[in-house]
């Protein structure tokens, strides 16, 4: 099977990235085969046959007339469009499969891929898979001034301006605003066939829209299994992970009874660094990460926005550490509560602390949870690869 995959970015930067090229590294394995398109960057580590892909954005280093342009091409892209023309041409792939695409790529190449099966007269499957909200949200994380919102929902996308959604800019939240309803004036997702969604959340949102609706399919991500070694459990909370608002992290900063470790970098770094109750770790990776999480009594997961699938949470569990999770977004469907860890209301510190002090002050309790996450089953990269290709194969 001829499989190409598409994202904005084709260098390590995130999770959809890690997402596309351990499924893309397998495909090739198993005998597919499997191009790549995308911006053009220095580090970029995949590629496609017609050595084809559109300029690199970057707004940080752009004059202000480069910022201008390159805004509107977040709207419509007619380099992306020309671009993926030139990958079809060369590589005719039976299925294209999207991840994160908008702003940087824009839909234009989902109309690229339409109008060269018109062309061709051949048939290409388009996959997407939701790795955020960015099909119904234009800030992509329904979350903004701190908040839950929802309020572009059913299409009212002139919210986004109003609440200046985007990086609290107005400039770019009107642009944001531009993008969603130039797109849904042509109803160019009803051009996707399949929407693979990491949790039940997320499809329960978009199914929501009547476009949607019979085309979602929910398989949470697949974790690399691990192999567990009988660390000794030590008496510390661990957070790991990003550092910022939208994680909960002032939920930790305001549980002044509990003294917690927490390993990773971002935007709170120095409000982590200052806090009392907590001994910073920096960025943690590999071995020492994975010893860090196995012998934690107990790691928090916080949040305060729709998560879709957390790897963090995940993770926890196969290395045999139960997750106090907040009952938001995609965190309910990993965690067994009571089983594997415990639930609380997000943003209750007396919730977070007492279903922390459940398991520090029950040993038996933590040990029996323990083992139940060492039992937890979640899908391997080949189990999941195998759905996708009967997804493919459909």
């Amino acid at each position: 099977m001829k499989i190409l995959m598409v994202n904005k970015f084709l260098y390590p930067n995130g999770g959809s990235e890690t997402y596309m090229f351990k499924l893309g590294k397998y495909f090739s394995d198993n005998g597919h085969e499997v191009e790549y398109f995308g911006m053009e960057h220095p580090e970029r580590c995949v590629g496609n046959s017609a050595e084809a892909y559109t300029q690199n954005m970057d707004f940080h280093t752009a004059s202000a007339v480069n910022k201008i342009k390159m805004s509107f091409k977040t709207v419509y892209s007619k380099e992306a469009y020309r671009k993926m023309l030139l990958v079809l041409d060369s590589f005719s792939p039976e299925i294209v499969h999207l991840n994160n695409f908008n702003y940087q790529l824009t839909p234009t190449i989902i109309q690229a891929v339409r109008d060269w099966e018109k062309k061709t007269n051949e048939r290409i499957k388009i996959i997407y898979t939701a790795h955020d909200y960015q099909l119904i949200c234009p800030n992509h994380s329904m979350f903004n001034n701190s908040e839950i919102c929802e309020a572009c929902s059913g299409g009212k996308f002139i919210n986004c301006l109003k609440g200046k959604c985007i990086h609290s800019s107005l400039l770019k939240s009107l642009f944001g605003a531009m993008e969603a309803y130039l797109w849904a004036s042509k109803n160019i997702y009803e051009q996707l066939d399949k929407v693979i969604c990491c949790s039940e959340f997320i499809k329960s949102k978009l199914d929501q829209y009547p476009i949607f609706r019979n085309k979602t399919i929910a398989i949470h991500n697949f974790i690399e299994s691990v192999e567990n070694e009988d660390y000794d459990k030590e008496d510390y909370v661990l957070y790991f992970g990003r550092l910022s608002e939208e994680k909960g992290i002032d939920t930790i900063l305001e549980c002044k009874n509990v003294k917690f470790k927490v390993a990773g970098t971002g935007a709170l770094e120095d409000k982590i660094k200052n806090a009392d109750n907590i001994e910073y770790l920096g960025f943690k990776t590999g071995d020492e990460l994975k010893k860090l999480i196995s012998r934690a009594r107990v790691t928090v997961y916080p949040s305060i926005w729709y998560e879709n699938c957390p790897f963090s949470v995940m993770e926890s569990i196969m290395y045999g550490t139960p997750v106090i999770g907040a009952r938001i977004g995609g965190i309910p469907e990993l965690i067994d509560d009571g089983e594997t860890g415990i639930l609380f209301e997000p943003k209750n510190t007396k919730d977070f602390e007492r279903a922390i002090a459940t398991i520090l002050n029950d040993d038996e309790l933590a040990q029996r949870m323990s083992i139940a996450c060492k039992k937890k089953k979640f899908d391997t990269l080949e189990q999941y690869a195998q759905r996708l290709l009967a997804i493919y194969n459909e």
